[in-house]
């Protein structure tokens, strides 16, 4: 392509983006959008890319025909093509990685993170690495190598696709994963890198969900672990151990828990001493046991789970993360099913959190998306068709006065069932208020009657629903700036026994996830049992050898 021609695509380029910039912002004066701004992007921005700064220090430049003839000979790259001419159009088809003084130190950086990718809990074989080792080794101090050049680009997007996009959106919906996706403009982010010198060292913020970084440093603790330790099963000698006990098993159990990190102390002695009971509860509150500091055998069962086993629940929530938006910058609600917790967000700052039901296995509860937009005080239950079915007409059959003894009514018929709603009261199977966010799962937020399951340590018991420890709480934090909400008001609301819907002034996303392994505010590693088994389909598919 001659000169004439960069020019007029330059053109062409930047008429399109002052075009679309002058569309979507009133103020010129604020088209140039800042990194602070980038990062504050909210849950609204998921389906946009995240613009970047160009980098106009553009000396070296090549023929765009050049690209083609580059993955001719590397086919395996061919992927790319797409993302790796949308960057140079952008630059105007000059080179990235080189100034007129040499190779930018960058270039050893991003190679440097591609060898190591299997830190970043990627197993699958990086295409070209030796061949990319053999270009930086021959690279010449004076003339530019343009193969070395569009290799190292290539290999930035191999890079970033394993490590902070993860596999394509059709697997995460085979394991039934139904969050949005992040969409990200990884060319520009690119473009960013190769301006900011050590960048690729390890420097900056990755454009991941922040817990991929943090579970990240314990894969590589786990990892060290494994090579060294042979990590064999702690067998008991009696049926639960108690402060005050003395075993030869006491030793080993400390040995266990000093490895782990969550005991300091003299891991010989055999007695079960206040520094046991201390690393103990916090052992077994970071794997979502009751931590009453009494070992017994589900204790022991998570104290032997194997090393490879941990590992691999590290790589598949790892890839999780890699789904997730880099950050919300605003209010929202997350519920972890597997961690039978709600969590309430202002920014990414955890402000409080709870316990919640969730679904059975058999109902299993929904890996979703939604808005937040309407609170039901004193709220009607219409019984699903399927309860109708399965459970309220047998329980009729058997007593006549079940419906009037469960404050329910029937007020139709439909698909050959009767249409049973249940009464606002204390009877009423969603307490005293829900929290709709409409979606074609049926899924919602709700108090229960039944308080009790909330002091179970494994709390998957609806039928598909998730019902709120602390639903006032929740009903205060959504109305906060709404006038005349106050806590009396709502307590007023939800004992009235009449329906009353309060729709919300701004929606507030609701993210319904399943992490088996994160780190907490007090970054201590937590893991929780699969209780839907998503876990190993999804290791399965990370681990298999193309």
């Amino acid at each position: 392509m001659k000169k004439s021609s960069h020019l007029l695509l330059l053109i062409l380029f930047l008429s399109t983006t002052v075009y679309l910039q002058s569309c979507r912002q009133k103020d010129k004066k604020k088209q140039k959008i800042s990194k602070e701004a980038i990062k504050e992007r909210s849950i609204k921005d998921w389906n946009k890319t995240i613009p970047g700064s160009f980098n106009h220090k553009q000396e070296l430049f090549f023929d765009t025909l050049q690209i083609a003839s580059f993955l001719e000979q590397y086919p395996q790259l061919t992927e790319y093509k797409e993302s790796i001419a949308k960057f140079y159009s952008g630059r105007n088809f000059a080179y990235a990685w080189y100034s007129k003084s040499g190779l930018i130190e960058q270039a050893g950086n991003l190679a440097d993170r591609v060898k190591n990718l299997p830190e970043e809990g990627i197993t699958k074989p990086i295409p070209y690495i030796t061949q990319l080792d053999s270009m930086l080794y021959l690279k010449s101090a004076k003339k530019p190598d343009l193969n070395l050049e569009l290799m190292l680009t290539a290999q930035y997007f191999v890079f970033a696709k394993l490590a902070w996009q993860g596999m394509d959106a059709a697997i995460s919906k085979k394991t039934q994963w139904f969050l949005p996706r992040k969409k990200f403009s990884y060319e520009e982010y690119l473009d960013s890198l190769v301006k900011t010198p050590g960048k690729f060292a390890g420097i900056g913020v990755a454009p991941v969900y922040r817990q991929y970084e943090l579970l990240k440093n314990f894969l590589l603790k786990y990892k060290a672990l494994e090579e060294k330790e042979k990590w064999p099963a702690i067998i008991a000698d009696q049926k639960s151990y108690k402060p005050g006990d003395s075993s030869p098993v006491i030793s080993q159990i400390k040995t266990r828990l000093f490895k782990l990190e969550d005991f300091k102390g003299d891991t010989t002695n055999i007695l079960y001493d206040d520094k046991l009971l201390e690393a103990m509860k916090q052992f077994q509150e970071r794997h979502g046991l009751v931590a009453d500091g009494a070992i017994g055998k589900g204790t022991l069962n998570e104290l032997n789970v194997p090393l490879n086993t941990r590992i691999r629940q590290l790589l598949v929530n790892m890839e999780r993360s890699r789904w997730l938006p880099v950050q919300v910058n605003t209010d929202y609600l997350a519920v972890n099913i597997p961690e039978f917790k709600l969590h309430v967000y202002h920014a990414d700052s955890l402000l409080w959190s709870c316990n919640v039901v969730v679904g059975q296995s058999v109902h299993k509860t929904v890996i979703f998306a939604g808005d937040m937009k309407y609170v039901v005080f004193s709220p009607y239950w219409n019984v699903p068709p399927s309860i109708v079915k399965n459970e309220v007409l047998p329980d009729m059959r058997r007593n006549s006065n079940y419906l009037r003894d469960h404050q329910m009514e029937v007020t139709g018929r439909e698909g050959g069932l009767p249409v049973i709603r249940q009464k606002p009261g204390s009877k009423n199977s969603l307490g005293q208020v829900k929290f709709l966010f409409p979606n074609s799962y049926n899924i919602y937020l709700h108090d229960t009657p039944s308080k009790t399951l909330f002091n179970e340590s494994s709390r998957a018991f609806s039928h598909g629903c998730i019902r709120i420890e602390q639903p006032a709480k929740l009903a205060g934090f959504l109305l906060r700036n709404a006038k005349g909400w106050d806590g009396e008001k709502i307590k007023e609301a939800m004992n009235s026994g009449k329906e009353k819907y309060i729709t919300l002034k701004e929606k507030v996303p609701v993210f319904i996830a399943y992490f088996t392994a994160f780190t907490d505010r007090n970054n201590l590693l937590n893991f929780r049992k699969d209780i839907y088994e998503r876990d190993k389909p999804l290791a399965d598919m990370l681990l298999k050898k193309d």
